[in-house]
């Protein structure tokens, strides 16, 4: 056990921390800790004083539990930090938290000598910190780094050999890194953070009406109860070369549960009308219900044609192609680049968001777009080119004044 003092400050303590995937799953470690110093002898009266999320202990060590969380970790001297079930770990703020958590433990490591970083998980897709240490360190001589790779019944025998081969059985793919440690080669990125940031204009949230211009539109309704609503607007503009079409994304919004449905119906209303739009596609959750709330606010809604892999499907070449310009927003972002790609036993592919991870904004921006350049839906385009998505990085958004003759000023094009 830790104790000595000699690289702390007066009335400082050092942490052991483990941070988990949820609220839920924090509440389960923190249990399973406390039992070891209530029931094993050796460990038994350590505990000084109970905390809400740990415990602190007679030599000097704060016991804790959180979430996964870049910022809470910061600031503090970590005598070991355990990352569980890091593989799985999502963040609507981020697409790496894994990634992040990691590097902001590091400056609180570092003040402690024997300090240690631990990575507890079964393993996923082939990406991430986990499969980064593995690929980089599994099988070589390192003094800092050490990897363990192991099936369920070389670490806990008293799991039954059935349950594992009823498993591979049934799912061959998804039992091999649950029960046999290896990653998943059915699963894959679906777009790169590269692709994306290309196609981004820089510090630009929201984009205005541009009169004479025609918007179209796409929502991801919800019930309200724990899914997000959420709407995308877009247009469509000719490159500078006038030899292609565009798609633009002006406005991207969201209302997270738990919400009122016909509230969030009422205000994406008032907001399709301010852009001048008069219907508004969607994929068909509550086909019915859907429908007649729209039409009571003013609004046709259409059930989309297009299922939501196949929206991420038509949206990739667009993307890679930067036929799309992109509003700076995170979650957006976050979104889009923690997509997979998934294929099943016959060879078909699905593109969705990851386990407990969410896709209702980029589905909704996704859709507004891949409609917008759909050959089956295209719409007079209103003779402004955006200049944003063609100019240097450093020129971009520079919003200082009016189209003159077809001059380019900034990120989107304004007539007198």
């Amino acid at each position: 056990m830790f104790s000595d003092r000699a690289n702390l400050r007066p009335g400082e303590r050092a942490q052991v921390l483990c941070l988990a995937c949820d609220r839920d799953q924090a509440k389960i470690v923190l249990n399973y800790t406390r039992s070891y110093f209530t029931e094993l002898p050796l460990l038994h009266g350590m505990v000084s004083k109970e905390t809400q999320f740990g415990f602190e202990l007679t030599n000097n060590i704060d016991v804790s539990v959180a979430t996964n969380s870049f910022r809470s970790v910061r600031g503090r001297p970590i005598l070991c930090a355990i990352l569980d079930e890091v593989a799985y770990w999502r963040d609507d703020n981020s697409a790496n938290p894994d990634v992040e958590v990691y590097n902001a433990l590091k400056p609180g490591l570092a003040s402690l000598p024997g300090s240690v970083i631990i990575l507890i998980s079964s393993p996923y897709r082939k990406s991430g910190l986990l499969h980064t240490k593995y690929k980089d360190k599994f099988g070589k001589d390192d003094d800092k780094v050490l990897v363990i790779k192991a099936p369920t019944r070389v670490l806990n025998p008293t799991i039954p050999q059935s349950v594992v081969d009823e498993a591979m059985a049934e799912d061959s793919a998804a039992a091999s890194a649950e029960w046999m440690a290896e990653f998943r080669d059915d699963i894959s990125a679906f777009v790169s953070r590269e692709a994306v940031e290309a196609c981004i204009s820089p510090q630009v949230l929201e984009r205005p009406r541009i009169p004479g211009v025609s918007y179209q539109a796409f929502v991801d309704p919800s019930g309200g109860s724990s899914d997000s609503m959420t709407l995308a607007i877009g247009h469509q503009q000719l490159t500078p070369d006038n030899k292609r079409r565009i798609g633009v994304l002006d406005v991207v919004r969201e209302i997270r549960a738990p919400f009122s449905p016909e509230a969030a119906v009422a205000e994406f209303a008032q907001l399709l009308q301010s852009y001048g739009i008069r219907f508004v596609r969607g994929d068909r959750y509550g086909a019915q219900w859907t429908q007649e709330s729209f039409k009571k606010a003013g609004i046709e809604y259409r059930p989309a044609d297009l299922a939501k892999t196949e929206i991420y499907r038509d949206f990739l070449p667009r993307l890679n192609s930067g036929e799309v310009d992109l509003l700076d927003n995170q979650r957006l972002v976050t979104q889009l680049v923690s997509l997979e790609r998934r294929t099943a036993r016959g060879g078909r592919d699905s593109i969705d968001h990851p386990p407990g991870g969410k896709d209702d904004l980029c589905n909704a921006a996704c859709g507004a777009l891949v409609y917008l350049l759909s050959e089956r839906h295209q719409s007079p385009v209103a003779m402004f080119s955006t200049y944003s998505q063609f100019a240097p990085r450093t020129e971009r958004n520079r919003f200082d004044g009016p189209i003159l003759d077809g001059e380019l000023r900034g990120g989107y094009a304004r007539s007198r």
